[in-house]
């Protein structure tokens, strides 16, 4: 039998209520359980808890926050015992960056699983590629609802072949033509077997196509005890996942519309069944 992981989303913020909680931890939960666990041999579970101190012991948290002033704050990280947990700011679109959050937690707890391959550098040769399943199809305009909450597309196993196939599937919504590629927005990062800088392709909004960084070289090398993903977030800031996605962004509104729409469609079921359970209770008493 797999194993299997509890992932507690919580609510440090009062900008969300028990039921947008609980409405985003049902659509994480069928997201894990019907497109990515299939793919990526991953059992788990997302439980919404609107306190910390609510959450059971051995649950992996994802927190939602009003602020968090430093930005390299954002994203994946272990407490001291070694246990992984993320940190969310809270925007308009929180339930996308709680999703990212949760997959790539999920696919690499620890922050250090790597994939060996051929470099996309060719100045580079073999190379070990950082397991970041979220991250090159990251952008909001790639992403896909679920019971009208957004969330993130990801990349599958087929991501790392040595070449393109017929029919591959190398993300969940097929937006990713090819192995090893990135779209607006996203990145890809690896470290170099010969130097062991850690390099990524990122590919800026504000760009007109990929470019290549040496963040070993930027940085001057990682700090004591930085895993590498942990490393990579600090490195690689995003505006739309600190800033949230712009109001009148196409993606948003239609995941707004979508929610909407669920939530009346839940209102009405909620109300023909209270009057069958009722009738029920009636008819025994």
């Amino acid at each position: 039998m797999a194993h299997v992981v509890h992932v507690a989303l919580v609510a440090e913020t009062d900008q969300i209520d028990s039921g947008q909680l609980a409405r985003v931890a049902a659509a994480l939960q069928r997201q894990v359980t019907r497109d990515f666990g299939p793919i990526w041999g991953i059992s788990a579970t997302v439980d919404a808890f609107s306190r910390l101190e609510d959450v059971p012991l051995g649950y992996w948290p994802v927190v939602v926050l009003d602020q968090i002033d430093d930005p390299n704050a954002l994203g994946y990280h272990q407490d001291q015992d070694g246990q992984p947990y993320a940190l969310v700011l809270y925007t308009q679109s929180w339930s996308l960056t709680a999703s990212h959050e949760t997959l790539e937690m999920l696919a690499d707890p620890w922050g250090s699983r790597l994939i060996g391959g051929s470099s996309i550098n060719p100045d580079q040769g073999r190379v070990r590629y950082l397991i970041e399943v979220c991250d090159p199809c990251e952008a909001p305009q790639f992403a896909y609802r679920i019971n009208g909450v957004l969330v993130s597309d990801f990349y599958t196993p087929s991501f790392f072949d040595s070449r393109e196939s017929a029919g591959g599937r190398y993300d969940f919504t097929r937006a990713l033509a090819s192995p090893k590629t990135i779209l607006r927005g996203g990145y890809i990062s690896w470290i170099d077997s010969a130097t062991r800088h850690v390099w990524q392709q990122v590919w800026s909004a504000r760009d007109p196509g990929p470019s290549f960084r040496d963040l070993t070289a930027e940085a001057g090398g990682r700090r004591e005890g930085e895993s590498v993903r942990e490393f990579v977030d600090r490195m690689s800031p995003l505006p739309e996942i600190q800033e949230g996605v712009p109001e009148g962004d196409e993606t948003l509104e239609k995941a707004r519309s979508d929610w909407r729409e669920s939530e009346e469609s839940s209102s009405a079921w909620a109300e023909t069944f209270r009057e069958d359970y009722k009738s029920v209770i009636r008819r025994t008493s």
